[in-house]
C-alpha cells in the first residue's frame, strides 16, 4: 500500500513540475517565435514560416540601444561594487565584533528587508535633487548600494567560519582587514557569486526608479529604453516589441544558461543558515 502511494506522489510532483515549466516557457516561446518571424505570423503558427532578423533591425534602429546597454553595464557594475564593499564590511562587523547595540543595529538591517523600495521613491528623489544628481547614473545606483539582504547573507556565511582561523591569523600578526581579505572573503566566494547574480539580474531589470530619476538618453538603462515601444500611434508591432525584449533580456538569459550549475551550487553552498 505504501509503494503505490509514493509512486502516485512522484507522478503528481512530476505533473506539477511540467505544468509550471510550460507556464514559464510558453511566453518565452511566443516571444522567440514572433521575434524571428514576419509580423504576419504574430497570431498564427506555421512550422515552415520564413525566418527573419528584420524585427531586430527595426528594434535596434528605433532607439539608441548601444547607449542603453552601456548605461546599464555601468549601473549594475557600480551597484554591485558598492554592495560588495559595504555589505562585506558590515557583515564582518556583525559576525565577529562585539559592540554596544550590535543586535539592535542588526535588527534594523533586517527591518529594511520589510520595506519596499517603492515606498521611499519620493524621499530618494528629494535626496538626489539636493545632491544635484538627478538624471545621472549615480542617482539610479545610490539608493541600492547598501543592501540589507546582502549584509544578512554574508553575515550568515561569515558566522560559519571557525574562530580558530581568526586566532591563528592574529597570532601571525595579521590585522582584521587582512583576515577579512585572506580568510573570510575566499571562503565566501560561493555566496558572493550567488548574491552577485541576483543583484545584477534585479538591477538590470529595474524599471520604475530609473524611469523617475532619468530623463535623457545619456542616462537611461535598457528597461527604460524599451518604453519607446509603448507608443501605439502606428499600431502595436508585437514582433518588434518581442525582438527588443529579447535583446534586453538576452544577456541575462544567456548568462543564466551558461552559469546555471554554478548559480544553483552557489545557493546550495551559501544557504541561509
Amino acid at each position: 500500500m505504501r509503494a503505490p502511494a509514493m509512486t502516485f506522489d512522484r507522478l503528481l510532483n512530476a505533473l506539477a513540475a511540467w505544468i509550471l515549466a510550460l507556464v514559464w516557457v510558453l511566453p518565452l516561446a511566443y516571444a522567440v517565435w514572433t521575434a524571428f518571424h514576419p509580423a504576419a505570423y504574430e497570431a498564427r503558427f506555421e512550422l515552415f514560416a520564413p525566418l527573419t532578423l528584420e524585427n531586430f533591425v527595426k528594434a535596434w534602429d528605433a532607439a539608441p540601444f548601444a547607449r542603453y546597454f552601456l548605461n546599464t553595464f555601468i549601473l549594475v557594475t557600480m551597484v554591485l561594487a558598492g554592495q560588495f564593499f559595504l555589505c562585506t564590511l558590515a557583515a564582518f562587523s556583525f559576525a565577529r565584533f562585539d559592540f554596544p547595540g550590535r543586535n539592535i543595529l542588526f535588527a534594523l538591517v533586517l527591518l529594511q528587508l520589510l520595506v519596499m523600495p517603492d515606498i521611499l521613491m519620493v524621499e530618494n528623489y528629494q535626496t538626489m535633487r539636493l545632491l544635484d544628481l538627478v538624471d545621472s547614473i549615480p542617482a539610479i545606483a545610490l539608493p541600492y548600494v547598501a543592501s540589507g539582504f546582502g549584509i544578512f547573507l554574508l553575515r550568515q556565511t561569515f558566522m560559519t567560519v571557525p574562530k580558530e582561523l581568526d586566532e591563528a591569523a592574529r597570532i601571525e600578526g595579521a590585522s582584521f582587514l587582512t583576515i577579512l581579505w585572506k580568510v573570510y572573503i575566499p571562503l565566501a566566494k560561493p555566496t558572493y557569486l550567488a548574491y552577485g547574480l541576483v543583484s545584477v539580474s534585479h538591477h538590470w531589470n529595474n524599471f520604475l526608479w530609473p524611469l523617475i530619476v532619468t530623463n535623457s538618453v545619456e542616462t537611461r538603462p535598457v528597461t527604460v529604453g524599451l518604453s519607446v515601444f509603448s507608443a501605439v500611434d502606428s499600431g502595436v508591432e508585437w514582433s518588434v516589441i518581442n525582438a527588443a525584449t529579447l535583446m534586453t533580456s538576452g544577456p541575462l538569459l544567456l548568462a543564466f544558461l551558461l552559469f546555471q550549475r554554478q548559480f544553483v551550487q552557489s545557493f546550495m553552498r551559501a544557504g541561509i543558515k
